[in-house]
């Protein structure tokens, strides 16, 4: 029987993949794309949840988003469109006016004089470092991590690379490594005295992660969220016009126009290991693809656990994936609301600074409370909430005179202590609703519909096992050649023909599309050498 034949067979239609898809098109390769759902985008994606509002169901804001892939694949012409976030966040207090954290420095150090002219002057340090280790990092970023085995030459030729590179920043390199084994905690010790200052800091080093703002390593994750940039601002977010999933949406069309054929509701359920090489691919309906390469932007676990099985994986690798963290902390409550918060410390329902996105993190005692119910199974009494209302600047999500907000939540454990998250689900609900209302009276009066996904739905829906938004852990020995174990850096599986490109390879998770880029350097240089011969 004749299957269709590719170049490359790419599994999951997530941004990364799509991203992958997309330059291997323009490589000149034949390319299909397979998602399972009915839409496109994994967790970046927009739904109509009910009617006139789209909600980015998952993720929710850009900044990590790779300006080099946005210019190289043409995104702007395919639609894409960044509205930036000015301040980034409302951090809400009950006890002062809260902080309006501007992405302008010194701007936001005068609101940090409000409440500490010692954390002020701190500020801007604090802000100059970190800007100079994200810049030390951002290139490493782009670098195909070479396996720790040092099985080639040009694994050796990129361990080099890397040796000369951090000899010559050997001095900043030493402030990277304390920041990457420091809990948050300690590290804004370092700079800041007032507690609300260091609770709205803190919040960038926890979210996503398991572990609380005391766990070491957990400073790492305050960096990985300084790395990108929208509208210009380094380290800036942003709305993209019509929810996440219009990203997805752009990068779609980018590679369609480079010849990538993009199915949806074709849901794989084997890579067909033939002679100890990937051949193709199995759908759940019998129909099967080959192609000269596999590329998975799926979770690793889902790749080598559910797709290749691990009678094909070699000695080692079934117990290190086996061994992969992938605890989830994180659940999403989606709204429709009829008006705007009415802050009790900042009030008004008009639209103001304080409304585009707002956090309930305001100390780090609170946070470290927060992480210790769920590190019992008990999902957070008062948990840390981040709250966007897109459709603040972006119009197009929700019917006149109404709003979408989208509320990210921690910390909520996968595997409850009591009960199941079906009969749970609810009063997470209710919990979040609570207490953003504590802040904002009129908020619970407001709500005309809801949407709540907790770790185990994010992990039916969009395949992020435990609900780790990250595809796995970013903790410092699942990063860069150790992503997502040794002996699978560098985007190649140790399965001939098989690669990985989402965003439990290197540098891991976010919405940055630098996984899929830096997959298809490695599978078009893999792939290159026999099409020149066979031509």
């Amino acid at each position: 029987m004749n299957h269709p034949t590719y170049d490359a067979v790419v599994i999951g239609g997530g941004h990364n993949a799509l991203v992958c898809a997309a330059y291997l098109g323009r490589a000149g390769l034949k390319v299909v794309v397979l998602e399972r759902r009915h839409l496109l985008g994994g967790a970046a994606a927009t739904e109509e949840l009910w009617p006139g509002y789209k909600v980015s169901t998952a993720s929710y804001v850009v900044s990590l988003m790779s300006h080099e892939i946005v210019r190289e694949l043409d995104l702007a012409r395919h639609g894409y469109h960044v509205y930036p976030i000015d301040p980034s966040a409302y951090y809400v207090s009950h006890d002062g006016p809260g902080i309006l954290l501007w992405d302008e420095p010194d701007k936001a150090a005068r609101e940090i004089a409000k409440l500490s002219g010692h954390d002020a002057e701190a500020y801007l340090r604090y802000s100059k470092n970190m800007s100079e280790l994200a810049a030390l990092v951002r290139p490493l970023l782009f670098r195909i991590p070479p396996d720790v085995g040092m099985r080639s030459v040009g694994e050796l030729r990129e361990a080099t690379g890397l040796g000369r590179y951090t000899f010559a920043h050997r001095k900043d390199i030493a402030r990277l490594v304390d920041l990457m084994t420091l809990s948050v905690a300690d590290f804004l010790d370092r700079y800041f005295v007032n507690e609300a200052v260091k609770g709205a800091l803190a919040f960038g080093g926890v979210i996503g992660s398991w572990g609380g703002p005391m766990s070491p390593g957990s400073a790492y994750v305050l960096l990985h969220h300084r790395m990108g940039e929208a509208g210009g601002v380094r380290g800036g977010w942003g709305f993209v016009r019509g929810g996440m999933g219009a990203l997805s949406d752009a990068i779609a069309d980018s590679a369609r126009s480079a010849g990538v054929e993009i199915r949806t509701e074709a849901d794989v359920a084997s890579v067909d290991i033939v002679d100890g090489r990937a051949r193709g691919v199995t759908l759940r309906d019998g129909s099967e693809l080959r192609g000269r390469a596999v590329v998975s932007g799926t979770h690793p676990t889902i790749t080598f656990r559910d797709l290749v099985g691990e009678a094909h994986l070699p000695d080692g690798l079934a117990e290190e994936m086996r061994n992969y963290r992938t605890r989830g902390s994180s659940a999403k409550v989606n709204l429709a609301i009829s008006e705007l918060p009415d802050f009790t410390a900042m009030p008004g329902t008009r639209l103001g600074p304080q409304h585009p996105e707002f956090v309930i993190s305001p100390s780090v005692d609170y946070l470290e409370q927060a992480w210790d119910d769920a590190k019992y199974g008990r999902p957070s009494a008062r948990p840390m909430v981040d709250c966007v209302i897109p459709s603040t600047l972006d119009p197009t999500l929700a019917p006149e005179g109404r709003y979408v907000a989208t509320c990210f939540v921690q910390y909520s454990p996968e595997k409850l202590a009591q009960g199941t998250w079906d009969e749970e689900r609810d009063a997470l609900g209710d919990r979040v609703i609570d207490a953003i209302t504590q802040y904002a009276p009129n908020f619970k009066n407001s709500i005309e519909h809801r949407q709540v996904l907790t770790p185990v739905d994010l992990e039916e829906r969009f395949g992020l096992i435990g609900g780790n938004i990250f595809h796995g852990e970013m903790s410092l020995d699942q990063l860069f050649s150790f992503r997502p174990a040794p002996g699978v850096a560098g985007y190649r599986a140790p399965v001939d023909g098989l690669y990985l490109c989402g965003s439990g390879a290197h540098p891991g998770g976010g919405v940055m599309g630098i996984p899929g880029l830096n997959a298809s350097k490695v599978v078009a240089k893999d792939l290159r050498p026999r099409r020149w011969a066979r031509r």
